[in-house]
């Protein structure tokens, strides 16, 4: 089971860094990508025969379709690479993981055929049609972007998707997944057919929850499909999820896997966000509890 780990990521070198070791294991790789208006210099640590810094970097913009161009240069140099993989696995440069690279690996080869992704047909809970259907330009569009935000609030910036979509329904989710190598040359090679999916997502808002899971979702690989394997806690007003503190901590530390009882279906979740290098005893933590959790010594190294 060769596992391919894409990481974006902008900040948290330490936490990058800790994850890497925590996930490193025979057969797997990380492809990182550095949001390009930051600098790569504090990630300059992270270092080894199987991590790989993505050298074209795309400016990434919260809520905007510049996140999902990096998912895809991540995916691209992973399956382009000499080395096949069986699982791309997307994280966050704030995830962390809540087991270690052997489990993860021996988990996915267990569940080998599946895809773990959170899929919701639109419209769903928190996944409005609004969503796809609302004209938002990106920030390099400045006047085009503030002049569509005040006509949103209006109610002028609507626009119709079955004009764009065909027959394709629309599938919202999390960012963050888990699939086959199979299912991510799918998604490449339907980008590359279907241009004007790519051009109608570029001005919508958090493509990185939609336009990946409505390729999937209109895909022979929609059956496949599972619950994500990302734990996050949006019971917070803001528009995030919370930092992970004390009372996730003893929720994790609690059970041997962590499955929670939710609307997303049955599953283990085997990673986490939010973590920050500002926090890092949170972070050091979870590195014992895998320690104890697997009777592995435990992790030294920054």
């Amino acid at each position: 089971m060769k596992i391919a780990y894409l990481i974006l990521a902008h900040r948290n070198p330490r936490l990058v860094q800790k994850t890497v070791a925590v996930l490193d294991c025979e057969d797997a790789a990380f492809f990182i990508h550095i949001d390009a208006k930051f600098a790569l210099e504090p990630f300059a640590a992270i270092r080894g025969p199987n991590i790989f810094f993505i050298e074209r970097r795309q400016s990434v913009f919260w809520g905007e379709f510049s996140q999902t161009a990096a998912i895809l240069l991540l995916l691209r140099q992973a399956l382009a690479a000499s080395q096949p993989y069986d699982y791309l696995v997307l994280m966050s440069g704030s995830d962390f993981p809540l087991r270690s690279g052997r489990y993860v690996r021996n988990f996915l080869e267990l569940n080998q055929g599946h895809e773990f992704i959170t899929l919701v047909k639109m419209p769903g809970p928190g996944k409005p049609l609004a969503r796809i259907n609302t004209l938002r330009f990106p920030s390099t569009r400045p006047i085009l972007r503030f002049t569509f935000r005040a006509l949103a609030k209006l109610g002028l910036a609507r626009r119709d998707y079955r004009k764009h979509f065909g027959s394709l329904e629309p599938y919202a989710g999390h960012t963050w997944w888990a699939l086959s190598s199979q299912a991510g040359q799918y998604i490449l090679e339907f980008v590359e057919r279907h241009p004007a999916l790519a051009k109608f997502f570029e001005n919508t808002h958090a493509s990185d929850e939609s336009y990946i899971h409505t390729i999937l979702g209109n895909s022979p690989f929609k059956s496949r499909i599972r619950r994500h394997l990302v734990f996050e806690d949006w019971r917070s007003p803001a528009d995030h999820p919370e930092m992970i503190n004390a009372r996730h901590l003893e929720y994790f530390e609690s059970q041997d896997a962590v499955a929670p009882r939710d609307g997303h279906g049955p599953g283990e979740l085997l990673f986490a966000r939010k973590f920050s290098d500002a926090e890092f005893p949170v972070v050091e933590r979870v590195v014992a509890m895998i320690a104890r959790k697997e009777n592995q010594p435990l992790l030294k190294g920054n």
